[in-house]
């Protein structure tokens, strides 16, 4: 699973520590399934480890079905809830599902999570609290686990390829 962290102030009428959002696995494209996580306010790693646990745990959604797109919102208090959607393969009718993870589930997934990969997430959080970033550039790095997770190993954080992201300037370096 491919995860592209944002970072973005806390609104200031909201606890909200995290939006998930997911972009569906298209049976013409990748296999793996994007994610885009947005942390609010000051981003550590047990905060980010529970909108992971989110997005793990809400793809239990995906698990008969293709193209399901996910939005939610994860709470100190509350656990992640939002929504989920997809086009049923008979009809082609637009299908949501409410989606309610309690806290205790998350943070027993957010405890594996850090158990795993936890170097990887504090040193993801880092990065994008480090002062230096130019100015004017959104704060999103990449990070790669596996849906599997428990007894997967370690995440796989590329750093200058976040930046370069965030910044606008990915591109492709084959045949050079």
């Amino acid at each position: 699973m491919d995860v592209l962290v944002r970072l973005e102030e806390r609104p200031s009428d909201s606890p909200v520590l995290a939006h998930v959002n997911s972009m569906p696995v298209l049976p013409f494209g990748t296999h793996s399934r994007r994610d885009v996580v947005t942390l609010y306010g000051d981003p550590d790693a047990q905060s980010l480890a529970l909108a992971l646990a989110a997005s793990v745990e809400s793809e239990q959604v995906e698990i008969t079905r293709t193209g399901v797109v996910r939005h939610l919102g994860v709470w100190p208090d509350r656990g992640a809830v939002g929504d989920a959607a997809w086009r049923d393969g008979a009809t082609g009718h637009l299908v949501t599902r409410d989606v309610d993870i309690p806290l205790t589930i998350l943070e027993e997934r957010a405890r594996q999570l850090l158990d795993e990969c936890g170097a990887d997430l504090r040193r993801l959080t880092a990065g994008l609290k480090m002062p230096d970033w130019p100015e004017g550039t959104g704060r999103a790095i990449t990070f790669s686990f596996s849906p599997a997770l428990a007894g997967a190993g370690s995440g796989e954080i590329d750093l200058l390829d976040g930046l370069r992201e965030a910044d606008g300037m990915a591109f492709d370096l084959e045949g050079d």
